[in-house]
């Protein structure tokens, strides 16, 4: 008789309280284990690129239709766009229902400037030429070595899957290569995972033993309305789209709960990118449109991202008690939903965004953002994963939009059938 294997999600949820734990109880040595959760996140990132480039490749190979791609393509841009700007929208109400920066009585002469003159500089230096320059890598080999940009090696991935289809019949046996080539990727990915949970506990003892739990006090408003304001997105907004879809949000959640668990822990989105698109396809949407889908959304779609903006702008100007006008709170919508667009892959993005941001309205002082920087790496979790929440179903509904969704393995996906159903004879 068979030992039941227990689940990838056990291990790392346990890893989870025991690194909060011990980096509560012991925050040195909490705080030490940061290279263990950092070297996690770079093993993922090492097969990211190729994995994403060969699954890409193979899907616009596999199509033959660079029209079907460009389909594909301006559908998933539209989709981004109208709920990112619905996410924006939602993080609006909630700031102007609650006021969590109401309560504050902040002199902006105190702040410490200094504590955010790297995030301030690093704004700065985001002009849109530079932004459009940082999609086209320097040199084919440059994308895959020293930006990391999921963007980059999309664009290199179409342009490579393009030419594999005009070469014609030639192009098979390219095809055929990478095909082969990703399942050793694929294989690799599945022994990293593995170390999700030492990753997961590693990072989460770093946060607490880093931060502390006496930092979340002060600031517990603003990071209790962010919060409620990820779930309404996700089971409001998210949660709507997906039953028009077909597909019950509750049940898509518990089906990538592993997926979920490794992202909470290691505050990053990118650590279950992979195992993402492997679900997706398991529930039925085409590789194609997931190897599309997926790797555009993490520059396009940051739903998280987006609602961050928007409630840390609006706390840290009710804060400093700066009143803004209609015109400007739209104002900083609309640049919200530009800046997020760089926020991939970046180390401190969400304040390097937010800083250009408030970039715009000159009465609020980018100083301001040193009232949130010790919760940031807290704010961060619920970010990534309203991101990628986010992103799962925006492929889920791509594929729908394409009829590239099988209805029967989504079902099969969603709703297991208890495997001793029918066994059950006298």
């Amino acid at each position: 008789m068979n030992r039941p294997s227990i689940p990838l999600y056990f291990w790392v949820l346990i890893a989870i309280f025991t690194g909060g734990f011990l980096g509560w109880i012991r925050p040195e040595l909490g705080a030490s284990l940061k290279p263990i959760g950092d070297g996690f996140i770079a093993l993922v990132k090492m097969l990211i690129s190729p994995i994403i480039f060969s699954t890409v490749v193979q899907g616009i190979a596999g199509t033959g239709d660079m029209r079907k791609v460009g389909r594909i393509g301006g559908k998933a841009l539209l989709y981004f766009e109208v709920v990112s700007t619905i996410a924006l929208v939602i993080g609006l109400l909630v700031m102007h229902v609650l006021h969590p920066g109401r309560g504050f009585q902040v002199d902006p002469q105190s702040l410490d400037a200094k504590s955010v003159a790297h995030f301030a500089k690093a704004a700065s230096e985001q002009t849109t030429t530079e932004f459009i320059l940082h999609i086209i890598p320097k040199t084919f080999a440059d994308a895959f070595t020293s930006s990391g940009d999921v963007l980059q090696v999309l664009m290199l991935a179409i342009l490579f899957g393009y030419g594999v289809n005009h070469i014609g019949s030639a192009g098979k046996t390219v095809h055929t290569f990478i095909a082969e080539v990703s399942k050793i990727f694929f294989a690799m990915m599945s022994v990293v995972m593995k170390l999700a949970p030492l990753g997961a506990g590693a990072a989460m003892a770093f946060t607490i033993g880093k931060y502390g739990i006496s930092a979340l006090k002060p600031l517990a408003s603003l990071m209790g309305s962010f919060y409620l304001t990820c779930a309404l997105f996700v089971f409001g907004c998210l949660g709507l789209i997906a039953a028009a879809t077909g597909f019950n949000i509750l049940r898509f959640l518990i089906f990538i709960k592993d997926e979920l668990l490794t992202v909470l822990g290691t505050s990053s989105s990118e650590s279950a990118l992979v195992p993402l698109m492997n679900k997706l396809e398991r529930m039925g949407c085409s590789k194609s449109v997931v190897g599309l889908v997926v790797p555009s959304g993490y520059s396009f779609n940051l739903d998280g991202t987006n609602i961050y903006l928007t409630m840390a702008a609006l706390f840290v100007a009710e804060a400093l008690k700066i009143p803004l006008t209609l015109q400007q709170e739209l104002t900083l919508l609309g640049v919200a939903m530009l800046t997020s667009k760089g926020a991939s892959g970046v180390t401190g993005a969400g304040f390097i965004t937010l800083a250009a941001t408030l970039a715009v309205i000159p009465s609020i002082p980018v100083s301001g953002l040193a009232l949130i920087l010790g919760i940031d790496r807290f704010m961060s979790e619920a970010r990534a994963l309203t991101n990628f929440i986010g992103n799962g179903v925006a492929t889920v509904v791509i594929a729908k939009w394409e009829n590239e969704l099988d209805p029967n393995m989504l079902e099969s996906a969603l709703n297991p059938t208890p495997k001793n159903s029918n066994s059950n004879h006298s």
